[in-house]
């Protein structure tokens, strides 16, 4: 036979041989040359909505999930997660579009003061136009929710020079930003606070370019407070809920999680060893899982899929914690469409506010 580039390639660089004959729930896409997470290391994380599982099932497998806001002594369960206490590694909420991480470091370290303070809402209370659905109840005026602010930029400054790995998960491109400075929001005006005018604000949505180099800036700003922490990368399976682009919703979700993870690629492709990606999109979007890791309404990720992706986890960053390829198809129906009850997506205000 003669000799060509492919010649003697390992098996996982073809298809047949690691996708074509094995079961859907056994496929391991595993990423190499990646680091191990010990015991004690602080593992760290934000981003969209699919974060938040990942912090449970970081919880679940015994890692040091780090928190820097924890729920003050005595909070019952029920209000720590109605104000986020331990939604995330800090109470940023969610994090969706990358010019939010590039903003929350500077906004933490004094290099960025959004002229944008606060968010009146219909009932009169205040909330944080940066996270604005951690307080349900809102704060009783401006003061209040920038020195609210202040103490959780103080807490975010503590999480980047202390924690050991962070988990960034990419939800969307398209955001919402204050046209006079640029400040990016979690959440177009309206939708939880705030009153729409589109002479002060601008929906955007990002293209490659501008999403890498807001994943290399932040990881420049992060490195220059913490040089040894390690950051994983992974774009989030969880199509968006809705688009503000003039065109069907799976075509906007489409072109956003293609942005996304490119710019993943791209950015882990620098090279530097503290910087990797970790496959839980490629995982639960692929066709040769018929879409069997989404719920009924083809958008939230069920128990299997997180199974499915954290024993990829476990077997690429703690191997001494891994289990083996399951058999039989880990799909418990009767859980199946449990698996989201706690999770807080902020997207979903946007349905509410228009239902």
């Amino acid at each position: 036979m003669a000799l060509n580039p492919y010649t003697g390639l390992p098996a996982e660089r073809f298809w047949r041989k690691v996708v074509t004959n094995v079961p859907p729930f056994a496929v391991n896409p595993h990423p190499k040359d990646t680091f191990a997470i010990g015991p004690t290391d602080k593992v760290a994380t934000g981003g969209s909505c699919f974060a938040q599982r990942v912090a449970e099932a970081v919880r679940g497998a015994g890692f040091n999930y780090y928190l820097t806001e924890p729920p003050p002594p005595g909070m019952s369960a029920e209000e720590a997660n109605a104000r986020q206490f331990g939604t995330f590694s800090a109470r940023y909420g969610n994090l969706y579009y990358t010019r939010q991480f590039v903003q929350l470091f500077d906004r933490a370290y004094g290099q960025f003061e959004p002229e944008l303070k606060a968010w009146l809402r219909d009932d009169g209370r205040y909330v944080d136009p940066f996270r604005p659905t951690v307080e349900p109840a809102g704060f009783a005026s401006e003061a209040e929710v920038v020195a609210a602010r202040d103490a959780h930029l103080a807490e975010v400054r503590r999480l980047f020079e202390t924690l050991d790995v962070f988990v960034l998960t990419l939800g969307l491109t398209e955001g919402w930003r204050w046209r006079a400075d640029g400040a990016a929001l979690p959440l177009a005006p309206g939708v939880a606070g705030g009153t729409f005018d589109p002479e002060l604000y601008e929906c955007v949505n990002a293209g490659a370019g501008e999403v890498l180099g807001d994943l290399n800036g932040f990881l420049d700003r992060l490195w220059s407070v913490n040089p040894k922490a390690r950051v994983i990368f992974t774009v989030s399976p969880v199509p968006m809920i809705a688009t503000y682009m003039d065109r069907h919703v799976m075509e906007s979700n489409s072109y956003s999680k293609s942005v996304l993870r490119v710019a993943a690629g791209e950015v882990v492709g620098r090279g530097d060893p503290r910087a990797v990606y970790f496959p839980a999109y490629d995982i639960v979007t692929s066709n040769v899982n018929a879409g069997r890791y989404y719920n009924e309404d083809q958008r939230t990720i069920n128990d299997a899929g997180v199974r499915h992706v954290m024993r990829l986890f476990l077997s690429t960053f703690a191997r001494d914690r891994a289990a083996a390829a399951p058999t039989h198809a880990p799909v418990d129906l009767a859980a199946e469409f449990e698996g989201n009850a706690g999770v807080i997506c902020d997207e979903e205000e946007i349905e509410r506010s228009v239902a």
